[in-house]
C-alpha cells in the first residue's frame, strides 16, 4: 500500500502543483477565455502555496521505493524557486495583457515548469530526474514560443526545443551507460558502485546534459537568443526559478551520486566554469541589447556557482545556496526592471534607452543601480557575499586558479554594468515610459531592497540558513 504520510513529506509540493495544474485545465476547458484573468492570480498562489509547503516539511522525506528523496538541501532551492516563480506569474498578466497574449495556458504552462523543477529536486534516481528535466524543458519551450505572432519568440522557442532534444538526449544516454555500469539506476546504489571507464563517460555525457540545462560555457549557445526573443517575463522566469533549481540539482547530482570520485569530475567542472566565467563576462561586453547582456551575465554568474560546485560538498554546499539565492533575486529585479521599460510604440530593450533615467524615474533608476551593482558583486550589496562565499569555497578546497579567475572575471564585468549606471546617471534623457504595474513596481523596490539592505544585515543569517541547509546532504 501506499504511505501517503510519506508521500506527502518527500514530495508533499509537488503533488499541490500536480493537482493544481489539472484543475486548471479542466476550469480552463470549461469557462475558456473567462478564466484568463483568474487563472494568473490563482496560479501565483498555488506557487506561494507550494514555496510553505516546502518549508512545513522542510526536513524531507522519501517514497516510492527511492524513487524520490527530499532533504533540507533541496527543499531550500524549492522554496525560492517556488517563491520566485510566483512572482514572475504576478509580473506577466498586465504584460500579456497589453500584448493581447493573456491566455489561462500560460499560468499553468508555469504551474507545470515548476512541476518539473520539484521533481529534478527530488529524484533519488536517474528515471526520475530525467521525467523532471523534461517536464519542465517541455514547459520551457511552449513558453519561449507563447508569443506565437512573434519571429523572434518563435525562432527561440524553436532554439531552445532544437538545442535542448540534444542535450535532453546526451543526458538520457549518459544516464543509461551509468544505469549499465552500475547496475542500478537509484543515486545510493550508483554512488556505492565500482567506477568504470564506461560509467565515466557516462558521467561526463550527464555532465554535459547538466551543464546546457544550467546555461554554462560551452553549452551555452541558446541562452542570449532565447532570452532576447522569448517575451519578457518568460525570460525572467528562465532566468530564475528554473536556473536556481538546476544548480542545485547538478549540485545534487554530482555530490550525491558521484561524491566518492570527485577526483575524476572535479578539473571538468573547473573548466566548464572557467570557460563560463571568461564568455561570459567577455560576451556581455558588446551587447547593445539589454535582454542580451543579462543572457551573457547569467553564464558568467553560472561560471561563478560553479566554482562552488566543483569545491564538493563540505566546502561548497552552503556558498552555493547562499550565491543562487542573492543571483536569481537581483536578476528577478533587473528582468522587473526591463519590463518597465515600455512607451507608446511598445517595449523597448537598447540599453541607450535608459539613458537619463535619474531625472525621469529617480525611483527606478536607485532600485536598478541597487540591483546592478550587487550582480556585480560590489561591496556592500548582497552579491559581493555571494561571491566572497563561493570565492572562499574555491580557495578552502585549493581551486586556486579558479579563483583567479573569478576575480579577473568579476573585474571585467565592471565594463558593462557600469556601462548601464553611466547611462542611467549622466546620459541625456530619452523619451519617458509609461507607467507600469503594481506588480513589477513592487518587484523591483522589494528585489533591490533585499539585496541592498536586508542581506547586507542578515547576511551572516541567511549563510546560516544555507549552511543547514546543506547539512541535509550527509542524512
Amino acid at each position: 500500500m501506499l504511505d501517503y504520510t510519506a508521500m506527502i513529506l518527500a514530495i508533499g509540493p509537488e503533488l499541490w502543483l500536480a493537482a493544481a495544474g489539472l484543475i486548471g485545465v479542466l476550469l480552463g476547458a470549461t469557462f475558456k477565455d473567462k478564466f484568463n484573468a483568474l487563472a494568473f492570480k490563482l496560479g501565483a498562489l498555488v506557487l506561494f502555496a507550494a514555496a510553505a509547503f516546502s518549508l512545513m516539511n522542510y526536513q524531507g522525506g522519501e517514497a516510492f521505493n527511492g524513487l524520490v528523496r527530499t532533504n533540507t538541501f533541496v527543499n531550500f532551492a524549492k522554496f525560492v524557486s517556488y517563491a520566485i516563480g510566483g512572482v514572475t506569474l504576478m509580473m506577466s498578466e498586465g504584460f500579456l495583457k497589453r500584448h493581447n497574449t493573456i491566455r489561462y495556458e500560460y499560468a499553468l504552462l508555469t504551474i507545470f515548469a515548476s512541476l518539473g523543477i520539484g521533481m529534478t529536486l527530488s529524484a533519488a534516481d536517474l528515471m526520475t530526474l530525467y521525467m523532471g528535466v523534461e517536464t519542465l524543458s517541455l514547459a520551457s519551450y511552449v513558453m519561449a514560443a507563447f508569443h506565437r505572432d512573434s519571429i523572434r519568440s518563435s525562432e527561440a522557442g524553436l532554439k531552445y526545443f532544437v538545442l535542448g532534444s540534444l542535450a535532453s538526449g546526451m543526458l538520457l544516454y549518459g544516464a543509461s551507460l551509468v544505469y549499465g555500469f552500475a547496475g542500478s539506476t537509484q543515486y545510493v546504489v550508483i554512488a556505492a558502485a565500482e567506477p568504470s571507464v564506461g560509467m565515466m563517460f557516462g558521467m561526463v555525457l550527464m555532465i554535459v546534459g547538466l551543464a546546457f540545462k544550467v546555461s554554462a560555457a560551452p553549452m551555452h549557445v541558446w541562452t542570449p537568443d532565447v532570452y532576447e526573443g522569448s517575451p519578457t517575463p518568460v525570460a525572467a522566469f528562465f532566468a530564475t526559478a528554473p536556473k536556481m533549481a538546476s544548480m542545485v540539482v547538478f549540485a545534487n547530482v554530482m555530490y550525491t551520486v558521484f561524491g566518492g570520485i570527485i577526483e575524476q569530475w572535479q578539473l571538468i567542472l573547473s573548466i566548464i566554469a572557467a570557460l563560463s566565467m571568461i564568455i561570459g563576462s567577455l560576451g556581455a561586453l558588446t551587447q547593445t541589447n539589454i535582454k542580451r547582456l543579462l543572457g551573457y551575465s547569467s553564464i558568467a554568474n553560472i561560471g561563478y556557482a560553479l566554482v562552488a560546485v566543483a569545491a564538493g560538498k563540505e566546502f561548497g554546499a552552503g556558498p552555493l545556496l547562499v550565491f543562487m539565492t542573492l543571483y536569481v533575486i537581483a536578476s528577478l529585479g533587473l528582468f522587473a526592471g526591463v519590463l518597465s521599460m515600455r512607451r507608446k510604440g511598445g517595449m523597448v530593450e537598447g540599453i541607450n534607452e535608459l539613458g537619463g533615467l535619474m531625472r525621469k524615474r529617480p525611483w527606478l533608476a536607485i532600485a536598478l543601480s541597487v540591483l546592478i551593482f550587487s550582480m556585480a558583486g560590489l561591496p556592500p550589496f548582497g552579491g559581493f557575499f555571494g561571491k566572497w562565499e563561493v570565492l572562499n569555497a574555491g580557495l578552502d578546497a585549493g581551486l586556486l586558479p579558479l579563483a583567479v579567475i573569478l576575480i579577473l572575471a568579476s573585474v571585467v564585468s565592471l565594463g558593462y554594468y557600469l556601462r548601464l549606471i553611466k547611462i542611467m546617471w549622466f546620459d541625456e534623457p530619452t523619451e519617458k515610459f509609461e507607467a507600469i504595474d503594481g506588480s513589477v513596481t513592487f518587484t523591483v523596490i522589494a528585489s533591490a531592497v533585499l539585496t541592498g539592505v536586508v542581506f547586507l544585515i542578515f547576511i551572516y543569517q541567511l549563510s546560516g540558513w544555507a549552511g543547514n541547509a546543506a547539512a541535509g546532504l550527509a542524512i
